[in-house]
């Protein structure tokens, strides 16, 4: 299996909205449609940002391919078994939303389908494996996305 690590994968195509977002420039803040732009980028960076943090406090690896540690329920991971992936998700739809073209949604769509069909399987399947009846305790009283 090709080993691309999800964080690959959205800073390529932040990359390639910040080439539609170049055009926009200091004119951004002055449309009213801002804040439907700034809600889920803001949410999907404080999930990005929490769940690192609750990687670190239970000194685990956070790389998708690696063979899982240690299963982290706390903080936002109490919420969603995928705090990550929605959050890259939720910051790429703010982005799309904030470059204001209806074709951006595609980005976000794709790499939802990418995270649904083939990230999170993977990451499911070695969670199982090496956690067991603690990972299926876990997975029935936490939702995949929210």
């Amino acid at each position: 299996m090709l080993s691309l690590p999800p964080v690959h994968v959205l800073l390529l195509v932040i990359l390639i909205k910040a080439i539609f977002l170049a055009g926009i420039g200091p004119q951004l803040l002055h449309r009213p449609d801002v804040l439907w732009g700034l809600v889920p980028l803001i949410a999907g960076l404080w999930l990005l940002v929490s769940a690192r943090l609750a990687f670190l406090r239970s000194k685990t690896t956070i790389m998708t391919f690696d063979r899982p540690e240690k299963l982290v329920t706390s903080g936002p991971f109490a919420l969603t078994r995928n705090p990550m992936y929605l959050g890259f998700l939720l910051l790429l739809v703010g982005v799309t939303v904030l470059a204001g073209y209806a074709a951006g949604i595609v980005a976000p769509l794709v790499f939802f389908l990418l995270a649904r069909f083939w990230y999170i399987p993977f990451e499911e399947r070695a969670a199982e494996e090496v956690f067991g009846s603690e990972y299926a305790a876990y997975k029935a009283r936490t939702r995949r996305w929210i």
